[in-house]
């Protein structure tokens, strides 16, 4: 379990890998920009980066565990049995002093315990009380998963901790969220969004990959299918553990642009793909904020691609300024780390034309998981020809990026001919499951070895 003492509150670097060289004429700068949290006393920090609390100073946490009781919860009774026995193993992940709470959820939201608005500090007894009332857990009642959630954002404002502390959640559900609409969730996690982050589990195969998906998403959190519910104590202890490594809150990459140059995106690209852009908040002149949630001792990317003006042969421009910062309590933002993206125009075509390794590497990755959402939905719908080739695309990429866990997960949906090729065959038969877990995982990428 982590420990929060000073030594180990994290410092920030950030490294930009990229190709600054342009061709005459040519206006898109694509970099890759790497940022590392390390605690400090532990692997290493970053030379100059700032503490983020003074001395003495340990940050606080809230979490909060939303656990599916709805009707089809007991068919079969394993996965109710599951899901007691993974919220047990969870609290007993929440370390000494974060305050928690547990939720039932059905087409409402219940306080399980402590109950009364409250969260409870964790401790040996508190920990074992609230073991006790899940014995209460019983399925029965419909899915509204938006009112689960605007609980759990109740329950985390109210913990009597920093506002800078890390809230978080982790949500299990078995099914399909019928009891509210799609405007109610949307609306339920617009509201969440910045508040608190949340991981998102769905057990068995009867529940909606993109709705689950699509919470971990709004909520910078993970998503996975359990789909046995045998192996959901050991996903809830692992997720809880990563919740309680977590540091620093509220943390956001702030880019700034000098005049005339536009944004084309920003986004994650390891350890997931997620989609930044049109998540920016404005910043002061010429900067946005892009939300990254909490942070503990890691190491994340993401694609920047910029427009920038065109200049003459041998000028060069800062396209770029990538900055790391949180909010602090007077309403302004301490930065933690920064890094360049630079432009620079010659007619030397080797140097113009080379592409930057990570900035290959990630692009194919993005596709990949586009590739594979394509492919999954034209399977679906019956289009067996823009199913084989968009799969066949997704099967030659993961080989060619070395990404075998994705490549692994393909094949039980697809037979391999020729991976290099990407010549495949849809197979005939595919376990629901099997199906599910290749589009959960879709966005998983893989990491390239960094080069100067």
């Amino acid at each position: 379990m982590a420990n929060f003492s000073k030594s180990n509150v994290p410092q920030f670097s950030v490294d930009v890998y990229q190709n600054e060289f342009l061709p005459e004429g040519g206006r898109e700068v694509n970099a890759i920009a790497t940022v590392t949290s390390t605690g400090g006393g532990t692997i290493g920090s970053a030379v100059g980066a700032p503490h983020l609390y003074s001395a003495g100073q340990s940050p606080d946490a809230a979490v909060a565990i939303m656990v599916d009781c709805s009707g089809s919860m007991d068919y079969p009774p394993t996965k109710m049995r599951g899901a007691r026995d993974a919220t047990a193993a969870a609290i007993d992940a929440v370390r000494d002093g974060v305050h928690f709470a547990v939720i039932g959820g059905t087409h409402v939201a219940k306080e399980v315990y402590p109950g009364n608005g409250r969260l409870a500090v964790a401790d040996a007894r508190t920990r074992e009380q609230a073991k006790q009332a899940l014995r209460k857990l019983s399925a029965g009642g419909g899915t509204a998963i938006g009112t689960w959630l605007r609980l759990a954002d109740r329950l985390l404002a109210s913990a009597e901790v920093p506002a800078s502390s890390v809230r978080h959640g982790i949500l299990l559900t078995d099914g399909r969220n019928e009891h509210e609409s799609p405007e109610d969730l949307r609306a339920a996690l617009d509201s969440c969004a910045g508040r608190f982050t949340c991981d998102a589990r769905g057990v068995g195969t009867d529940w909606e990959v993109k709705e689950v998906t699509g919470i971990a998403s709004a909520l910078l959190g993970t998503a996975d299918i359990v789909a046995d519910p045998a192996g959901l104590a050991a996903d809830f202890t692992q997720m809880m553990e990563a919740a309680m490594g977590k540091e620093v809150a509220d943390v956001s990459l702030r880019l700034w642009t000098p005049m005339g140059v536009e944004i084309k995106f920003v986004k994650q690209v390891a350890p997931t793909v997620e989609e930044l852009t049109d998540r920016r908040t404005e910043a002061g002149p010429r900067a946005g904020d892009y939300p990254t949630g909490s942070w503990g001792d890691e190491s994340r990317d993401y694609h920047i691609c910029v427009h920038v003006p065109g200049a003459e042969l041998g000028q060069e421009m800062l396209a770029a300024r990538v900055s790391l910062v949180v909010p602090q309590s007077d309403g302004s933002a301490q930065t933690l780390s920064q890094g360049l993206v630079r432009a620079v125009w010659t007619d030397d075509m080797a140097a113009s034309t080379s592409i930057n390794p990570q900035v290959a590497h990630y692009t194919g990755q993005a596709e990949l998981a586009q590739v594979i959402q394509q492919g999954l939905d034209a399977r679906k719908s019956g289009d067996v020809d823009g199913a084989t080739a968009k799969l066949g695309r997704a099967v030659q990429l993961a080989s060619a990026s070395g990404n075998a866990d994705t490549a692994k997960l393909l094949s039980k949906v697809v037979d391999v001919v020729d991976a290099a090729a990407g010549t495949v065959r849809l197979k005939a038969k595919v376990a629901e499951a099997d199906e599910m877990t290749l589009e959960t995982r879709s966005t998983k990428t893989v990491r390239v070895k960094k080069q100067s």
